[in-house]
Parts: structure tokens; sequence; C-alpha cells
């Protein structure tokens, strides 16, 4: 609404009038109310024209949004027809939830990551668009490609491209990924300040539904056992699991070397130049150890104690001098008491290794020894039960596998001909039970508390965690794509959804699992009501409630107009 004025030869009227469109299209106005005229109004407010007219605009203002909420709060009368039936080909059903993935995409600023693109490549489709939705489809619907954007057109807003796009634009995202993963930390701290003083580091690989080997798809040692070509993941979170940043590696090459040139990136292009690094024994090598004891960086990294020198393993598996972690106090392992069977204990050994001066963390958990000697005792108990039914079969590669406890010789009576025999290996059983309960970290933080170390260790969990979602709810594996750019994009767009359903968690401070998310997510469906608006198809809980007040608009109410939803899917962009 807007304030109008008249004139006549005697005076000049006020009046705040609203502008509608009539049935036929034709746009018209009405008086909503008369205000007065200008000496009237000038001696009621004791002011001149100008204040006259900032006070009518005021008006019109309360009377806008007066009229807006009696609009809304009005009852809608749509009329429906027994006899009618519905007509062929028109969509009745669409998807809502990405709306709210669609807010954190937006806060991370990746729109304008790709209008900065734009000016570098000449292409005419809208690589936003197609970027957001292969987001959103990995998240909600995964699949291929090409049923990534038939999902797509379930979408309250449909997509603006077509199919051929999605796989142009995956060549310039694969050439842009190194520019989008620092544009995306960068605007990520719109989010809050990220925990990056900590930094974990993980690799696994993804296999491809293919016989033989090309290009970086090699065969390698695959998380899933398969026989088929892998590429391998190099990936980067912050203390508190949020993705940094990621690489893509050939499947047989050694994932030790993947780090240096990832972090590299990290240090150089993001500006992360102070931090722990930390990895499990497998990549905490010792030029990884070495790259990260320059600078204002250090690391703490997992250590195989049956890998240690004879001298260290030997004071490792030593029971004494072990201090309890809750007062420090020194304890005898081998005659605890039972209130601290639940306690952890530890003890430090100085450690030289690579000219590097560290110490060695022995952690000593009585909970973690009886698990581990319960599972070794019914392996004990399968390996008997191979030895008794004579099905003992060539020890496989995997450690836990029961035939490792068995012995294999040969007995004869007469010196000719050797029966072979089978027994349990006692001294096998009786080296590893050595280790029951024992775990080692080292460290170049010489000066930092113990409890301190093992804390950030234990937060490996977060991106094991976030492997877990990758392959499993975002089923980023098998990869159906394969050229070498478009493998690139792939996981890009996988790292992304990774980055942007975390930073989601992250707005629900983190009080719901990933299950109840995504389901939640894929459950926010809306129907289209006579073509007038929508009305949501699913429950509202706690969850739904969350997920509105963390996003900023909302979309639970028992009917949506179609004006009101463009206005949802512009705040949802982060607009007015």
């Amino acid at each position: 609404m807007r304030v109008t004025t008249t004139k006549s030869k005697n005076a000049e009227s006020f009046y705040i009038t609203r502008s509608y469109v009539k049935s036929k299209g034709v746009t018209t106005s009405e008086v909503v109310r008369k205000l007065g005229t200008l000496q009237e109004l000038s001696e009621r407010l004791g002011t001149d024209r100008d204040g006259v007219m900032a006070w009518a605009k005021e008006q019109a203002r309360i009377e806008t949004e007066k009229y807006k909420s009696e609009k809304e709060s009005q009852t809608v009368m749509i009329p429906f027809h027994q006899n009618r039936m519905l007509d062929y080909g028109v969509q009745k059903r669409f998807d809502g939830g990405y709306l709210f993935l669609q807010h954190v995409y937006y806060k991370l600023g990746l729109d304008k990551a790709c209008r900065k693109i734009k000016a570098r490549h000449l292409y005419e489709y809208d690589l936003n668009a197609i970027l957001s939705d292969l987001i959103y489809t990995r998240i909600l619907s995964p699949d291929s490609k090409r049923s990534s954007y038939k999902a797509v057109q379930s979408f309250l807003e449909p997509p603006s491209y077509e199919l051929h796009d999605v796989y142009r634009a995956l060549s310039i995202l694969a050439e842009e990924a190194d520019f989008i993963q620092a544009e995306a930390y960068k605007n990520s701290r719109a989010f809050g300040k990220r925990n990056d003083h900590i930094l974990y580091y993980d690799c696994t690989n993804y296999y491809f539904e293919i016989e033989q080997e090309e290009d970086e798809k090699k065969y390698g040692k695959s998380k899933e056992h398969r026989p088929n070509p892998i590429v391998q993941m190099g990936l980067f979170t912050d203390g508190d699991g949020v993705p940094l940043a990621f690489s893509v590696f050939p499947g047989n090459a050694n994932e030790q070397t993947s780090l240096k040139p990832l972090e590299t990136k990290v240090v150089n292009d993001f500006g992360c130049e102070k931090f722990v690094f930390c990895s499990d024994a497998g990549l905490g090598s010792a030029a990884n150890r070495k790259f990260n004891h320059k600078g204002q960086r250090a690391f703490i990294v997992t250590q195989s104690i049956k890998k240690l020198k004879k001298e260290y393993k030997e004071n490792a598996l030593n029971m004494t001098g072990f201090k309890r972690i809750t007062d420090g106090k020194t304890v005898d392992i081998t005659k605890l008491p039972e209130t601290d069977k639940d306690n952890l204990f530890y003890k430090e050994i100085p450690y030289e290794s690579g000219n590097m001066d560290q110490l060695l963390i022995i952690t000593y958990s009585p909970r973690y020894a009886a698990y581990q000697k319960q599972v070794r005792s019914q392996q004990i108990a399968r390996a008997e039960k191979m030895i008794a039914n004579g099905t003992y079969k060539k020890q496989r590669k995997n450690p836990n596998d029961p035939a490792r406890f068995i012995n294999k010789f040969a007995a004869t009576n007469d010196g000719e001909c050797a029966d072979i025999h089978y027994e349990l290996n006692t001294e096998k059983i009786e080296e590893e039970s050595r280790y029951d309960g024992l775990y080692a970290v080292c460290t170049d933080l010489l000066d930092d508390s113990v409890s301190d170390i093992l804390a950030v260790s234990e937060g490996r969990w977060q991106i094991e965690a976030c492997f877990r979602i990758m392959k499993t709810e975002f089923s980023a594996r098998p990869v159906y794509v394969r050229r070498s750019e478009r493998i690139q994009a792939h996981f890009l767009t996988c790292f992304l959804s990774l980055l942007v359903y975390r930073l989601l968690e992250r707005e629900l401070h983190s009080k719901y699992t990933c299950d109840e998310i995504l389901s939640k997510l894929k459950e926010m469906d809306f129907a289209d009501v006579g073509e007038q608006g929508f009305m949501p198809l699913y429950e509202r809980d706690k969850l739904t409630d969350a997920l509105h007040d963390a996003c900023g608009f909302r979309t639970d109410y028992q009917f949506i107009s179609k004006s009101r939803m463009k206005n949802i899917q512009k705040k949802s962009k982060g607009r007015k």
C-alpha cells in the first residue's frame, strides 16, 4: 500500500490506496482509507507538509501489515468435484526438504562462487542451479547423474537446465574444485568459528563397476574387499568433524604420500598455519610426522605397539609405572580394585625416532582388555571346532581369522610318511593376550597434558563417521562416471554434500542423529491443492520445528499460497 494525494482548488487530501489485479488481468487500485486534508492533519499533528507525509507513510505501513496478517489468517475455500477426473500428466506431489539444504547452500556462499567461476569460462547453462541440485539430490536421493536429474523434477523449483548441461558442468566443477573448496572454507565462518586448530586426516577408497584398470582407477586394497578397480580419497576435517578439504588419487598409490599435497593446499590456499595434525597409525609415517613437525604445526598419531622397536615395545608391555588419568596417581595394573575397572590408565615414555623428540603415551583400559579377551575366547572356540571337525582352511589375511590360532605340524612313526596334524597355537594366544587393553599415541606436544592429547586422538571417530555417511547415506560408491574430470566432480559434490549436511547438523545444535535428519527431510513433501497453493504432507514434530527455527522460514502451515511459497523459496536463499 502507498500514500496518494489529490489537490483541489481549496485543499490537498491524503489517502492510502492499494493496487491489485482483477480477474481479467487488469491492474487497478482502490482507496483503503482517507486520512484527511493537509490543513486538518497539520493542525492535528502540529507539523508541516513533510511531517504529515511521514505520518501518512507510517499509517500506510501499518495498514499493509494489517492486510497481510488478515490475508494470511483467512480461511481458504477451494472447490473439489467428485465427478471430475484428474488431468493427464499434472504433477500433484512435490519434494520440499531441499529448502533447508538450500538455506545452508546459499549461506555458504556457493552461489557467489559459481558467479566468480562464470566470469572465467564460456558457457550458457546455470552452474549454480546444477551444482546446488547435485548436492540436494546427493543428500536426499543419491543415484547416478541421470537419476538425480529426474529426481529434481519433483522439487518445488524445477530445473532450468537440461541433462546434457549437467555432464558439461562436471568438467568445469572439476577444473574449479580447489577454488570451490577454498571459497567454501572461507564462507563457512558464517556458521560460527571453525575448530581448525585441530585437523583430522584419513583416507578411504571407492570402487567402480568395471573389470579393467583405466586412468586413476587401479586395482588396490578395497575397503569393501571387492575385486574392482578403485580410486582413493583423502579427507581433512576440523576438530568438530566438519569437512575442510579433499583430494582424489589412484587406487594403487600409497595413501601416506597423499597427505603432503593436500595439506600444502590447506596451508597455502586456506590460510591454516597453526594446527595439530591427527591421524591413525597408517597415515602417521615418519615422513608425515616430520612434515607436521615444523612451523606452528604439531602432530598426534596413533602408534602400533607391535611395530615399535624392541626396547620401546618391552617398556610398553611392562605393566608397571601406570598412572590413573583422573588424578595422576601411580597404580598397580595387576591388582586393580573393582572400583577402578572403568578408569583409564597411562604412562609416558620418551621416544626418539626420525631425529625428533617425541612422547609415547601408552594407555590401558580394563574394560577394553575384558572385551578383547572375550572376543579372543570366542575365536579360540571356533578354532578348536575347526580342528575337531577337520574344517581348517588355509589362513586368510584377515587379522581376526580364528585360523591364526591353529598350528600345522607333521608327525610320523616310521620316518617315511608324515601325517598332518593341527593343534592350538598356545604361544600365539599368549602373545596376543599381552596387548589386551593397551593403546598407544605418539606426539611431539611434549608439554601438553596427557588428557588433552588423548581427547584429540579419540576425536578421530568423527572423520570415520564422515566416510560412513558418504558411503552409506550418500551412496558415493559405486561410482558411475568414468572420465577423470567427472570423477573429480563427483567427489566434489559428495564432499560439498557432506559439508552442507554437517553445517545443517551444526545449525540444529547436534541434537539429532543423521538418520533422523535425513529421514525427516525426505518426508517433507507438499501437495498442490487446486493449483491455488500447497498443503504439507509431513508430520510436524520437534525436529521440523528445529529445522524451521534454524533456517528462518516456516512451511508447517495448513495451507501455503503460491505467492507465499515463492517468498519461502526466496528466504531459503537468503533473499527478502
